[in-house]
């Protein structure tokens, strides 16, 4: 058995199973047109299929190298927005080397002294209906850490607009991608990092049939849309842009190459293709 400084194998969490590979093969229903972003990089990238209950439920870009998902994307699917404060966090044994569990990984213990952050899903339950489709959200390798104060002032709020746009508004899919750009800081434990901090948290939805009477102030938003935040204390309210200005934000970042796209072709409205015929 490896000591701690080398492998953690002491906690007890629920494992998923998931499929991780070096392709979105498997589940790329969660995309757009069935195609992952692109040019997103990063140094040791596990492409994982989310499974839980025996049904694939998302998909998640996982950089293993920094113990953080680069991205997570899913169906939106209509809710009250509820959360379920019955689900026990979870870990993916398929992102470890046999022999080291929790080496590629956090767990619930690298927060103890992370005091200002809280852990945060990337496909968040609220964004969920079907209770195991919530429950699948809570694993490590989809979750980040936020600033609390930012989320509770700024990102939730903004989780809950996103919800009721597409609640009220999308008549068809709503295919939603949640993403972060990498800081470079870590959180020490054992004097060791193990956890990444985000620098900022971003999401576009993509919506192909939407309301076409809805209001102008929400019209505007469809088919596609998006918004980006700092992680951090101050400074730290979402900015809401068009999908394009969004790729533009996060081309400016590390971690993203002069070609990165977020969906297919900007995610075509059906709308517009079913007026052309």
């Amino acid at each position: 058995m490896h000591l701690f400084g080398a492998c953690i194998l002491s906690f007890c969490f629920m494992m998923v199973n998931a499929t991780v590979s070096k392709s979105f093969r498997d589940c790329g229903q969660f995309f757009y047109m069935q195609t992952a972003p692109s040019g997103i990089g990063g140094t040791s990238l596990k492409r994982i299929c989310q499974k839980y209950a025996d049904k694939l439920r998302y998909a998640t870009l996982y950089d293993s190298s920094l113990r953080l998902p680069l991205y997570s994307a899913y169906i939106f699917k209509k809710s009250d927005g509820k959360r379920r404060a019955d689900t026990p966090w979870m870990y993916e044994p398929q992102v470890e080397e046999a022999e080291c569990l929790f080496g590629f990984q956090t767990v619930l213990e690298d927060y103890i002294d992370a005091v200002e952050y809280r852990r945060v899903a990337l496909n968040p339950d609220q964004h969920q209906s079907d209770p195991d489709d919530k429950s699948s959200t809570y694993t490590l390798t989809n979750v980040v850490p936020l600033i609390t104060d930012f989320l509770e002032t700024s990102w939730n709020p903004y989780l809950d607009t996103i919800r009721r746009r597409l609640n009220n508004f999308c008549h068809g899919k709503s295919y939603i991608v949640t993403g972060i750009t990498v800081s470079g800081a870590t959180v020490r434990r054992d004097n060791r990092d193990r956890l990444s901090i985000p620098k900022h948290i971003w999401m576009g939805y993509c919506c192909p049939q939407f309301d076409r009477n809805s209001p102008y102030e929400v019209r505007f938003m469809f088919p596609s849309y998006g918004g980006y935040a700092l992680n951090g204390q101050a400074d730290n309210n979402v900015v809401e842009v068009p999908v394009k200005k969004l790729e533009t934000f996060l081309r400016s970042q590390s971690g993203a190459d002069d070609d990165m796209t977020i969906f297919y072709k900007d995610c075509v409205s059906e709308n517009s293709i079913r007026k052309k015929r």
